[in-house]
């Protein structure tokens, strides 16, 4: 029997005939983005100046934004994938920023087809500027970016973008259409996530990439990797709507939001005529019910549904870090295979 053993300082991979069993010890954030640390504090002088303009209200606004922004995992993700066969360059950066800029404006959006006031704890721009004024700062911020590609002839990073913003706009309708009769079933989950959450990610894992190399099978790989671990993002996202008090996001949102989680759909389908007419109705009539959205969390609980979901996120996550085992043992490899675990081990 042919075998080999590939480790580094955090992690493992055996072969035996071809078939691999990765054994990995998680890392932390910092850790994740030790290969990129000078990468991100440059990046960031590149992220604000990108996002400047010659009207003060706006360059308040975007100011504003800047401050609340969260882990920069997409930028994380742009410069580690770069790395994986390259140096990083300055088609990196302005894959890194391209790719955050985009995600800012689809939050910005996002807040206000939500009716949201607050992200990650501030109060959102709608909230603090109204609609109109959020609508606007998102229209600017796309064609920042579109112009920031025109450029820096990143016609690449543009194509890949654009791919990731059509997907968003078209997953978050197909969302709504099937939101109104609760009919969706578990390839239509899969499509809607893989459209909303899991394109802007491959797209910033594939222009990650490509800034180092033009081989298209790489491009490819990376963009699967991307929805891989996105899908595997979403499914925890969807899990921690029932975990406990302290996860940092209270218990039963989605289905107060009468949103088709994983977990639900799960339950729905296996569940008796009678007990999936019940839970229909609560989540159509009576989802602001406290007391009625803990009687269906407790019927998604008992049908296995959290067990289930537990178990296509794993699948998915082992998706990608066999993907990642394709590519030669380096610093950004062990990162990525750190923060596909990092992304299915948070608590909020």
């Amino acid at each position: 029997m042919s075998q080999s053993i590939v480790c580094n300082v955090v992690s493992c991979a055996l072969y035996f005939d071809s078939k691999i069993l990765i054994i990995y010890m998680a890392l932390s954030l910092e850790e994740i983005k030790a290969p990129v640390k000078d990468e991100l504090i440059k990046f960031e002088e590149h992220f604000v100046e990108s996002m400047k303009s010659n009207l003060p209200l706006l360059n308040k606004i975007t100011y504003y934004l800047a401050q609340k922004r969260g882990k920069q995992v997409r930028p994380i993700l742009v410069f580690l994938c770069a790395k994986l066969i390259g140096q990083i360059n300055n088609s990196s950066y302005v894959a890194a920023s391209l790719v955050e800029i985009l995600h800012t404006a689809s939050l910005v959006h996002d807040d206000v087809v939500d009716d949201s006031y607050e992200r990650r704890g501030m109060f959102s721009i709608n909230a603090l500027w109204k609609n109109k004024v959020a609508v606007l700062v998102g229209d600017f911020l796309f064609a920042k970016s579109f112009l920031m590609s025109l450029e820096n002839k990143a016609y690449n990073h543009l194509q890949t973008l654009s791919l990731a913003i059509k997907a968003m706009s078209e997953g978050e309708l197909l969302q709504m259409e099937k939101a109104r009769r609760l009919d969706i079933d578990e390839d239509v989950y899969f499509e809607i996530i893989r459209q909303k959450t899991a394109s802007l990610i491959a797209a910033a894992c594939c222009a990650g990439i490509s800034s180092t190399t033009d081989d298209e099978a790489f491009h490819q790989k990376m963009w699967l990797f991307g929805e891989k671990i996105g899908t595997a993002f979403q499914i925890k996202d969807d899990l921690l709507d029932y975990g406990d008090a302290d996860i940092g996001k209270p218990r039963g949102i989605d289905i107060k939001e009468k949103k088709m989680t994983l977990p639900l759909i799960y339950a729905l389908n296996h569940a008796s005529k009678d007990d999936k007419n019940k839970m229909i109705n609560i989540v159509k009539h009576h989802n602001t019910n406290e007391a009625k959205v803990a009687e269906v969390i407790a019927m998604v609980y008992k049908s296995g549904g959290i067990e289930y979901s537990y178990g296509i996120m794993d699948r998915y996550k082992e998706e990608a870090k066999t993907i990642l085992m394709d590519f030669p043992p380096s610093d950004a490899r062990t990162s990525l295979l750190g923060l596909v675990d990092y992304f299915i081990s948070r608590k909020k």
